[in-house]
């Protein structure tokens, strides 16, 4: 028979296991939610999950908050296996103080975010909060500053990972943008530093929560959220298969698995994938899932600057990620928000030692007034410094246009690239045949008795030299120029050699990009 005190302890864990109680519970499985521990359960391996601090209790006595402490303060923490390998988690508890972090809540969860960095493992924050508890004044907002300098130091050691599964607003926002991905929920969840009130007051807009600050308004407007989920189970499975492709830290190697894809596959429909016509579009995700293993791909803000793609993918069972101009919009051109989105997917493959594929079919920087004045210059720097920065293994493949200075930007030779191949349809140039010809020869043209004729033999004088490969690979800006069906051999075997590559920056304290 248990003694008096396991029998304690045993009714204290059950009380705590219920949270807010049976009727928040129903009230959050009414709105279509999980509870915290229903989360962590579908998260994590079976009977993995390790609770810790499950008997906490704030230390408030303003407003009456004395009479009201319940186990656990609003927020599950602990440490559990996903896929085998540890990870440490917090699951806010919306029936709990509507999940509101105190003092004791923010605690709870800087320690198991200390742990995290102390051990080496990711670490996952499943957010679902009412805010800041306004009860304990500075007291709370103290304990978010404590949690965002955590993520900033540990930025770079560990993977962290944000999901967004229910109202996430004011301070709480800036956690999961320190962090390297974050995820929300269709329909039921939302992040914005002020909310519809508020907006309504200040600036006399009516709008939504939803439309606010919804799961795909930051997927596809702002870019805030790297995805936008079907549901919370989708949700954290996406969290599963994320971390599938990371290291558990900074010092380890992504995980290999066993490659049940011919290494030596060749693709004989890449050879006529490329159109005809150079201005003519394709899909470069067609040539994603036709290299990588089992055409497996899983892409990253897929909903924002669709003229960059970018994901995580495997060659030879070996975790890579993949960054490719997208022909289908905006004919692959750089803009400010596809050169935000490259370079800082670009800064956590490096930080976490995951080799970069670029794909490259880019015309130049997008023109207009609204990318001047938006300050695309600045922008457009950021995903050159990123690429110059990375001293993780990078090869580029050219599949078509490699134009003016976004030619330089998309891993070139000259920004470290490791490997640089080219198909031959590649096009290297300062810029297009006609818009060259229209510079070169405008006198000529002018002056000529047929200037149509004579503009249209300077254009193909200028594609039969420029608009291949070739004077590139002369000079060595492009090792070698390949079948697009051998791409992924090529790739397979080029990241093989760049295994025990070794390269380093100047010693400094840290750059300074150009935010």
């Amino acid at each position: 028979m248990p003694t008096k005190k396991i029998e304690q302890l045993r009714a204290l864990k059950a009380q705590a296991l219920l949270g807010g109680g049976e009727e928040r519970i129903k009230s959050q499985h009414g709105k279509g939610k999980l509870t915290a521990r229903e989360r962590l359960d579908l998260l994590c391996d079976p009977d993995t999950f390790q609770e810790v601090d499950m008997l906490v209790t704030h230390r408030s006595t303003a407003f009456g908050l004395e009479r009201q402490k319940i186990l656990g303060d609003g927020v599950v923490t602990g440490y559990g296996k996903i896929n085998g390998r540890q990870v440490y988690i917090f699951s806010q508890d919306f029936t709990t103080f509507g999940g509101s972090l105190s003092e004791a809540h923010g605690e709870k969860i800087c320690k198991i975010m200390d742990m995290s960095a102390k051990v080496g493992v990711p670490f996952i924050g499943l957010n679902d909060s009412g805010g800041a508890r306004v009860q304990e004044g500075v007291v709370s907002l103290g304990a978010y500053a404590d949690i965002f300098l955590r993520n900033t130091l540990y930025s770079g050691v560990v993977p962290q990972i944000s999901a967004i599964m229910g109202p996430c607003a004011g301070g709480a926002v800036y956690s999961p943008a320190i962090t390297d991905f974050t995820l929300m929920v269709k329909k039921s969840s939302y992040m914005f530093v002020t909310g519809p009130k508020v907006v309504k007051t200040v600036t006399h807009e009516e709008v939504s929560s939803e439309d606010l600050g919804g799961a795909m308004t930051h997927a596809g407007k702002s870019g805030v959220a790297h995805f936008a989920c079907d549901g919370e189970i989708d949700c954290l499975e996406k969290i599963k298969r994320l971390l599938s492709f990371m290291p558990q830290n900074n010092l380890e190697d992504p995980p290999a698995v066993d490659c049940k894809d011919d290494i030596r596959r060749a693709d004989p429909e890449l050879d006529t994938l490329i159109p005809e016509d150079p201005n003519k579009p394709y899909d470069i995700k067609d040539v994603i899932h036709r290299v990588v293993d089992n055409g497996d791909f899983l892409e990253v803000h897929e909903d924002f600057a669709p003229n960059i793609v970018v994901g995580f993918a495997r060659l030879g069972g070996r975790a890579i990620g993949i960054i490719a101009n997208q022909p289908a919009h905006l004919a692959g051109c750089l803009d400010i928000n596809s050169s935000k989105k490259g370079a800082r997917f670009i800064r956590f493959c490096d930080a976490f030692n995951i080799p970069i594929l670029t794909f490259e079919d880019v015309p130049g920087f997008l023109p207009g007034t609204d990318q001047e004045w938006g300050g695309i210059i600045v922008n457009g720097a950021k995903l050159l410094y990123a690429y110059c920065e990375a001293t993780v293994p990078k090869i580029t493949v050219i599949t078509r246009k490699a134009y003016g200075g976004a030619y330089d930007v998309m891993n070139s030779k000259h920004v470290r690239g490791d490997l640089n191949f080219a198909w031959p349809s590649a096009e290297i140039a300062v810029m297009g045949a006609r818009g060259a010809v229209e510079i070169i020869f405008n006198k000529e043209i002018k002056e000529s008795k047929n200037p149509a004729k004579t503009e249209q033999e300077k254009i193909a004088e200028f594609e039969e030299k420029f608009a291949n490969p070739y004077i590139a690979a002369e000079r060595g800006y492009v090792d070698d120029v390949i079948e697009p069906s051998q791409t992924r051999y090529k790739l397979i075997t080029g990241f093989a050699l760049l295994r025990t590559k070794v390269d380093s920056n100047p010693k400094k304290k840290h750059g300074n990009i150009p935010l």
